[in-house]
């Protein structure tokens, strides 16, 4: 649907045929969902693609890292209150989005991160520590004990541990971990529209939701910038889905 519509003019967009193939092959709707149109009066979706880029990597890299360090010190050094460390930690996955839009904007705003997209990154990988932390934790509890005292016996410690035997073979947790976070962090919208209210900065879903022109929608136009906001993830899963798969079957979400 978002290719055939994608691909057709204007006049041709109807609800009717919207299966029928164009009449003609074009792609001048991509191009102005791209670069935008100034006398439909929208900006394209070109600068918000490459903020979604500089928010999505950097903070799908600190979730999936954060995530692995918690899980490792959870499911490996035990200690007194772990327990209430973890279910404190799984609590925030409960926790709404918008039960926390005030104080985020407060915070955010004291520390001078309100409005770009630091703050944006900071507030996603803060979201995603629970779910990171979860998954690393119950793919680290399938560890052999036995690696992690052979390295103690060795003379390693925590940090040692980690880098030479834990981190090395954690690979297919963290395809599943970046998978999740980075889909999570692109198609977030509310987060978007609400830490970063100036268009220069918005991630593309915000971006994506103004595409609509002041007086009518261009269906095809929409349906083309929908397509190319897709693309990332789209990729992502095509890239990595093997991965994700066996990350899965490894047990990183089983418990």
């Amino acid at each position: 649907m978002l290719v055939v519509t994608g691909m057709k003019s204007f006049q041709e967009v109807n609800l009717y045929r919207m299966w029928d193939v164009p009449a003609r092959i074009s792609l001048d709707s991509f191009i102005t969902a791209w670069f935008g149109s100034e006398s439909q009066g929208f900006r394209g979706l070109q600068h918000n693609f490459w903020n979604s880029v500089r928010l999505a990597v950097p903070g799908t890299l600190l979730s999936a890292l954060l995530g692995s360090m918690n899980g490792y010190v959870l499911a490996r050094w035990k200690f007194r209150g772990a327990d209430a460390v973890f279910a404190l930690l799984l609590f925030g996955m409960f926790i709404p989005y918008q039960s926390i839009l005030i104080p985020l904007v407060r915070v955010l705003s004291a520390v001078g991160l309100y409005g770009s997209i630091p703050g944006l990154i900071v507030t996603h990988v803060v979201y995603g520590l629970p779910i990171t932390t979860l998954i690393f934790r119950n793919y680290y509890a399938t560890v052999p004990g036995e690696l992690v005292e052979a390295a103690r016996i060795d003379g390693a410690g925590m940090l040692g541990i980690y880098r030479r035997i834990i981190f090395p073979i954690s690979m297919p947790g963290f395809a599943v971990v970046m998978i999740w976070q980075f889909t999570s962090i692109w198609n977030d919208f509310l987060f978007g529209v609400i830490v970063t209210p100036r268009p220069a900065v918005q991630p593309i879903m915000v971006a994506l939701n103004n595409l609509a022109g002041s007086y009518i929608v261009e269906w095809n136009v929409q349906m083309a910038g929908a397509l190319l906001a897709a693309l990332p993830t789209m990729i992502l899963y095509i890239v990595l889905g093997r991965y994700f798969m066996r990350g899965l079957l490894a047990g990183s979400l089983k418990g």
